[in-house]
């Protein structure tokens, strides 16, 4: 059963980084993969900025009533000439990608005085022949699924209690909170995926080798927390699909980047002292998106912890590398401040064979940087060198 009464949290963490830009002249774009919560953030912006102006326009473009009266650039900058008021005028185009040659009208406007809002769900509003057409006109703001302490503030107010185990499986789609069953649950997450692959890039990009495409998504997604390259990739699809190129994966890949479904988080090496731009792991918006694709709930722990690891650490701030400690992996060097922390995540180090592992990682290290390792044992690991977080108390923090 669906909540029937929409209940919000307020997200200051994203709304704080927008508010120094609520008069500028620059068009503000909120973006994410989509349902992360955009539309919901720009409603909460728009509401700020009614304790001072009443002179604000909010047009949803996905409302047949707005989309089946506007459907031209003219016809929007008319439509906002006619309703505004004098004075400072705040615009807010929700899913604006659904207007055909937006980018013209917010051009125009821009250049009188308006303060302009945006958000939208698809790669056409994140590809790069956008930010061509906007060069230096625009600042973006990225948005995420919810973290835990954002579905631990959430689902308190819908007087439920979401654990630490269902956020690792399920992940912090916002909306997959409002239904009561777990089966309820997975269909939104299911459908939400098909919307995502298939409207959202197989649609814009005119991809014509769909099976390529959605063997391509399956295997990356399932393969979250994990190193790959393109001929790893390669050789694995060519199993299925024999007219497959390392190009054409590439391309799929970009693909799925631009739409915030996946980040490829590249290799610090301790040699060279910068990236190695062929090397790298891949981490997903959100861990469902992993889970979905496990038959017989042996859903894949050990890496959508990793993931959501990472995830949490991209909230709070920090730059994110994977590190390579004389052949040895750290899973991550997180940087903030000028601070550098050594990361190491695993499921749980209690078996002699995981712990020798996971803290052999850090040996021959410096002491100028914190080492860490974040696992979901309840008992303390740290020794004088390492320290161990564990995972219910790292999900409350808010910095290393």
């Amino acid at each position: 059963m669906k909540y029937e009464v929409m209940i919000l949290i307020y997200r200051e963490h994203y709304i704080k980084e927008v508010r120094p830009f609520y008069d500028s002249d620059l068009i503000k774009i909120i973006t994410g993969i989509r349902r992360s919560g955009k539309s919901i953030i720009m409603e909460q912006i728009a509401q700020e900025l009614r304790s001072k102006s009443d002179n604000i326009i909010y047009l949803n473009f996905e409302d047949k009533k707005i989309s089946s009266n506007i459907k031209t650039p003219d016809m929007l900058i008319s439509y906002v000439e006619e309703n505004r008021k004098d004075g400072k005028c705040y615009l807010f185009f929700d899913e604006v990608q659904e207007l055909e040659g937006w980018q013209d009208a917010c051009k125009t406007l821009r250049l009188y005085d308006y303060s302009i809002f945006i958000t939208g769900s698809n790669s056409k509003l994140l590809s790069g022949e956008f930010t061509k057409e906007l060069s230096g006109r625009f600042v973006s703001f990225r948005i995420r699924p919810f973290v835990y302490k954002e579905i631990l503030e959430y689902s308190a107010q819908l007087g439920k209690e979401v654990s630490v185990s269902d956020y690792l499986v399920w992940g912090g789609f916002p909306k997959r909170f409002e239904f009561e069953s777990g089966s309820a649950q997975e269909r939104y997450l299911n459908d939400l995926d098909d919307t995502i692959v298939i409207n959202d890039l197989i649609k814009r990009y005119k991809i014509k080798k769909v099976s390529l495409f959605k063997s391509l998504v399956n295997f990356i997604l399932r393969s979250n927390s994990r190193i790959v390259s393109a001929n790893s990739i390669h050789t694995y699809i060519k199993q299925e699909h024999e007219q497959c190129s390392v190009n054409t994966i590439m391309k799929y890949i970009t693909y799925l980047e631009e739409a915030y479904i996946i980040e490829a988080v590249k290799q610090y090496s301790t040699k060279t002292k910068k990236e190695l731009k062929y090397y790298a792991k891949l981490y997903n918006a959100d861990v469902s998106l992993n889970s979905i694709r496990c038959m017989n709930n042996r859903y894949d722990l050990t890496h959508n912890l990793e993931n959501i690891v990472y995830n949490e650490l991209i909230y709070m701030g920090y730059e994110m590398y994977v590190y390579n400690n004389n052949g040895k992996e750290i899973d991550f060097l997180a940087v903030k401040d000028g601070k550098q922390y050594f990361v190491q995540v695993a499921y749980s180090v209690a078996e002699d064979k995981a712990y020798n592992r996971e803290f052999d990682a850090f040996k021959n290290m410096d002491n100028l940087s914190q080492r860490i390792i974040i696992t979901n044992d309840d008992i303390d690991y740290s020794t004088s060198t390492v320290r161990h977080i564990k995972l219910k108390d790292f999900l409350m923090m808010t910095s290393l």
